[in-house]
């Protein structure tokens, strides 16, 4: 743990808030989770072209308040067209849910003012800094027999012109025997606590936590908390669900983890909507979104999690339960406008891989 911190998890975030940050965290929400219901969808033509690139991989996506554009990273790591993100409109209503209209696109920028190059940058998170408006964005680094490159935090100008990066925790770093593995690093970002806080999930367990979930067992992620400008307060043990089916023929060939945070409360960062992603060969994709709580959780920063205490989770939303005529690879989500009704609205979006045979999801969500 590192040094000046407490351990315990409630503790650490009241500190951090209330002492370091001047900001209390709200009242704990009820037991009882609130009601969601399906509002609208739209699919995206596959392959799509939009001011020279090809749409899709679309990973990560927040809302922009100040222009009430989407912005979405696509996952794309400049093998198509240069790592990018795009802006987007979806009109949702009471009602339902009207097409997605594109509205720009901009590559993004390494430190020298750069593209990327082909396989350089893994992009899968988005966030929009509520208080200057720049970019946060993650990239899940490499782990090859030759190749180790740690994942990150990059923030950016609307324009794609590249601001700073962020530190990450010791044991999120590439190494030989430890951090993540490959293609499971940071796939959820979120800004919590009214933006003074920034929040980042691996998406499997980390090499030294031990195995991935399978059907009979779960597993365990990790939940970051830093400052917006850098420091890291505080790690967190999150459970992962079992598998929910057995890939067929081969068994063995299904997944589950973390594809995308999202803080719950305005003020309060010790709840968090967190989007388990699995997908099982020959079966498909389940998509379950809980609401997990922080407040009684062990900070595990740069320890082994023992027999740490995990973040606790409930339910709100299985979408098989919606009545979607297909669930599709869905990462990414962010709270949309409200609705006339006052219900908030929660925004998802697939990442078709750009394969023919999967589809670029726009999912629109009512929460009570």
């Amino acid at each position: 743990m590192r040094r000046g911190y407490p351990r315990g998890g409630q503790a650490l975030l009241v500190a951090t808030i209330a002492v370091a940050l001047g900001v209390a965290p709200a009242a704990a929400a009820p037991e009882s989770g609130p009601a969601v219901r399906l509002v609208g969808e739209q699919v995206v033509p596959h392959a799509q072209e939009f001011q020279g690139t090809t749409v899709g991989g679309l990973s990560g996506i927040d809302f922009d308040s100040r222009t009430g554009d989407y912005v979405l990273i696509s996952d794309d790591r400049s093998e198509r067209n240069p790592a990018r993100f795009y802006t987007a409109r979806f009109p949702v209503g009471e009602s339902g849910a009207g097409p997605v209209t594109f509205t720009g696109t901009r590559p993004l920028l390494t430190a020298a003012g750069a593209a990327y190059g082909p396989k350089s940058v893994d992009p899968e998170e988005i966030r929009v800094d509520p208080w200057s408006g720049n970019y946060f964005w993650t990239q899940e680094g490499e782990r090859t027999e030759t190749v180790l490159a740690d994942p990150s935090v990059r923030v950016a100008r609307p324009d794609g012109t590249f601001v700073s990066e962020l530190p990450i925790p010791n044991n999120e770093r590439m190494r030989p025997d430890s951090g993540p593995r490959q293609n499971a690093a940071l796939e959820g970002a979120t800004f919590a606590a009214g933006g003074s806080l920034f929040m980042t999930s691996v998406e499997d367990p980390l090499l030294q936590d031990g195995p991935v979930a399978t059907t009979t067992a779960g597993a365990t992620a990790r939940i970051t908390v830093q400052a917006r400008f850098g420091p890291v307060f505080a790690q967190y043990a999150y459970p992962l669900e079992p598998v929910f089916a057995e890939s067929r023929p081969q068994p063995g060939l299904g997944g589950n983890g973390i594809a995308s945070i999202l803080a719950a409360d305005p003020v309060d960062p010790t709840k968090v909507l967190v989007l388990e992603r699995s997908f099982v060969v020959g079966v498909g994709n389940k998509i379950r979104i809980y609401q997990a709580d922080l407040s009684g959780a062990t900070n595990v920063l740069d320890a082994p999690l023992g027999n740490a205490r995990p973040a606790t989770k409930r339910l709100l939303v299985d979408l098989d339960d919606l009545g979607l005529a297909k669930i599709d690879n869905v990462e990414g989500m962010t709270w949309g406008p409200r609705l006339p009704s006052g219900e908030r609205t929660l925004i998802l979006v697939s990442d078709n891989n750009f394969a023919a045979n999967q589809i670029t999801q726009f999912i629109a969500l009512a929460v009570r």
